[in-house]
């Protein structure tokens, strides 16, 4: 699907999204097409990334020079300079990365084989190297973010099989992947790429383009990548230090405050709930092409704390005003027990639908709450509330268990709470673990949260149900032939249906690597969805759980997936890294796309989980649902929250108003002449007030 109305929004007019892809055209084919690299030898020794082999047009690497087989470029002199200047690493990356996959799509999965070498191995002390393993992971980025230089400059899809790339917004495009990786160029120190992506910003981004683009899915890329490359460069300039003069300073700051400006069109509906898309250049909202012209509960309520934080930096409330009014109209639409349905009306900001679910189109609201919390120092209570309310329906109403081994299922309501429950998990659900394990703790770790005397019995409870669905979204990567989880995965349940709130159930301890191990019968993925779009929600949970519990079990866990990553979804040649279109085959035909939160989530999520804990600690940051990671901030006198929760039932259904008691009551028959009069009287004072009151005074008061 194209970047055109109504092409630029992901189609989701199958419930199920079969065949749905991440965003707009990025992986948007309506279906995958095998591809094969057909590229002669000749073609793969143009000195990909290689210092003095490079086209003129790319810049030279001067952070960590790429190095390539040199059986490619046998005698040159400079290569063998190149081995002996990086010593092993050089080496161990020469084998087999890019070299003997050569064309044939047969061996493709062998392609990155060489990538980690004996990093994955053991240290003198017999422990696991995770500075040399934090380093695999930059070079993952550096041999992505090298490709989409080479081949796809400026465009805003990259396709690395073909080599080529697509502007979503012609005739300059959004910068869809550049602006969305700049903070990962900063966390890595790729001062070099993020000079070229700063010119680029600098020089040719333009939000002045008469063209149709989707809100959500634009605040929280384009706009959340450009405000974390502010805060990042703000606190930490040492990170990755450029050339400020190309481009100025405040270049992040200036591009978000106008980007965020054209933004607020889509809050112009008569509820404040937020149009699926709007016109760049005139600021207008447009309702969706499809769903009757709802938007989605997550599209609308995942704008926050972009917007908030936009306010605070530019000291322009009225961001802070359009992203608050959201929330209060989505709670006004009185969904039960905190689980809310996922459409949402703009003009009414009335529910549209029954079907609940954690997965797409719902997912980040449930993030933003105990987010957004968080990010005004635990000083706006209402969001926690609302967070508490809701995790206490999941608990009651979505969580089951598999069958036969018990693994902790978050699955759909798609007719409501009062209907049977649909036990499938989007990959996109695996954010959960990791945000349960955040509100347990409040970001700090299990250890400091036990030392302060902050984790109750309920908290507790907590972390537990995160480690049992860390374990299920880990499950679903370990059953395929790939080790990459499918898009979507369902499960055998039990009959009828064994609910958390029934009593917990005991799943296995451990993963039996048995091909007729008994686990995998709980595992069940269609043929429609066994596609992989390089996802980055298991991994930012393994962040979230390694930095919460310290249990190094989920370190482990993420460099399996990196390895199946490496092995898998590599691209001969240099040219990056796509996703695939079957987990469940060795070797899986690729989509030939490259998803642009492949480098600004899933390798940054990685490139964490791997580094020190103090690296953007989650007591002082909060990550976006796009993985850009803003500060924790105080209100200040020019903030605060401008609503309040209306009174609720035990169910979390919303008391009406009893209706206000009648002026008079209805009179004995006795009385009735008494009442009469009384009544009348009562009606001319009335009256004569309201003559009194319509009278203008000499000198008004100014309107407020």
């Amino acid at each position: 699907m194209s970047f055109n109305v109504p092409r630029h929004v992901p189609s989701f007019q199958d419930p199920q999204r079969r065949f749905e892809d991440t965003i707009w055209g990025s992986s948007g084919r309506s279906r995958y097409t095998p591809q094969t690299s057909s590229n002669t030898l000749s073609d793969s020794m143009r000195g990909i990334g290689i210092p003095g082999l490079q086209h003129k047009e790319l810049p030279m690497y001067k952070d960590k020079p790429y190095n390539y087989p040199e059986s490619r470029r046998r005698g040159r002199k400079r290569l063998w300079l190149g081995f002996v200047t990086l010593v092993g690493l050089g080496y161990l990356y020469w084998a087999g990365w890019l070299g003997r996959a050569g064309d044939d799509p047969n061996r493709r999965e062998n392609a990155g084989k060489g990538l980690w070498g004996t990093f994955s191995g053991a240290s003198k002390k017999g422990e696991i190297n995770w500075t040399a393993r934090r380093e695999q992971v930059k070079k993952a980025m550096e041999i992505s973010w090298g490709g989409y230089e080479k081949y796809a400059w400026g465009y805003d899809e990259y396709h690395p099989v073909s080599k080529t790339g697509r502007y979503m917004v012609p005739p300059t495009g959004l910068g869809w992947i550049i602006i969305d990786a700049l903070d990962t160029l900063m966390l890595m120190n790729m001062t070099t790429q993020l000079q070229h992506a700063r010119e680029w910003l600098s020089t040719t981004l333009t939000y002045e383009l008469d063209h149709d683009v989707n809100t959500f899915e634009t605040t929280i890329r384009m706009l959340g990548g450009l405000l974390a490359a502010h805060y990042l460069q703000t606190e930490f300039p040492n990170m990755c230090p450029v050339d400020l003069t190309k481009g100025g300073d405040d270049l992040y700051m200036e591009k978000a405050a106008d980007l965020g400006d054209r933004l607020l069109g889509a809050f112009e509906s008569p509820s404040g709930i937020p149009y699926a898309s709007l016109n760049l250049k005139t600021g207008k909202g447009i309702p969706s092409h499809a769903d009757g012209g709802a938007s989605s509960l997550a599209e609308a309520t995942s704008v926050q704390l972009e917007m908030k934080y936009l306010a605070k930096l530019t000291g322009e409330k009225h961001y802070w005003d359009r992203a608050e009014k959201v929330m209060k109209a989505v709670d006004d639409a009185n969904a039960k027990d905190g689980l809310m349905p996922i459409f949402i009306h703009p003009e009414t900001a009335q529910f549209t639908t029954n079907n609940i679910r954690l997965g797409s189109r719902g997912d980040s609201y449930y993030e933003y709450l105990i987010k957004q919390y968080f990010q005004t120092s635990k000083q706006e209570p209402v969001y926690h509330d609302m967070w508490e309310e809701s995790l206490a329906g999941i608990k009651k109403h979505m969580i089951t268990y598999s069958s036969p081994s018990n693994f902790t299922v978050l699955a759909e309501r798609p007719s409501g709470l009062d209907h049977e429950l649909d036990p499938k998990m989007d990959h996109l659900v695996c954010f959960m673990p990791g945000t349960i394990a955040l509100s347990a703790t409040q970001g700090v770790s299990v250890k400091e949260a036990k030392r302060k005397g902050e984790l109750s019995a309920r908290k507790l409870e907590d972390l537990e149900l995160a480690k049992e669905l860390m374990k299920t979204c880990m499950g679903m990567y370990k059953v395929t032939e790939t080790a990459l989880a499918a898009e979507i995965t369902y499960f055998n349940i039990h009959s009828p249906p064994h609910m958390l709130s029934q009593g917990k159930l005991e799943s296995p301890a451990t993963f039996s690597q048995s091909q007729d191990a008994e686990w995998r019968q709980d595992f069940v993925i269609k043929p429609a969805d066994t596609h992989n779009l390089q996802r980055p929600e298991t991994v930012e949970s393994l962040f979230y759980m390694w930095r919460i519990t310290g249990d190094v079990m989920y370190r482990e866990w993420g460099w399996e997936i990196f390895e199946a990553f490496v092995k898998h979804t590599t691209v001969p040649d240099g040219a990056g890294f796509s996703s695939i279109g079957n987990v469940k085959e060795v070797p899986s035909p690729t989509r030939d796309n490259m998803e642009s939160f492949w480098p600004a989530e899933t390798l940054k999520y990685f490139y964490l989980l791997f580094g020190p804990d103090d690296i953007l600690p989650l007591n002082k940051v909060v990550f976006n649902t796009e993985a850009h990671a803003f500060p924790i901030f105080e209100l200040g006198k020019m903030y605060f929250t401008g609503w309040k929760r209306k009174q609720r039932d035990r169910d979390g259904k919303i008391i009406e108003d009893k209706p206000a008691a009648p002026l008079f009551k209805e009179p004995a028959k006795a009385d009735k002449a008494v009442a009469e009069a009384t009544k009348t009287e009562a009606t001319k004072i009335e009256a004569e007030a309201t003559s009194q009151s319509s009278v203008k005074p000499e000198s008004p008061l100014p309107e407020s």
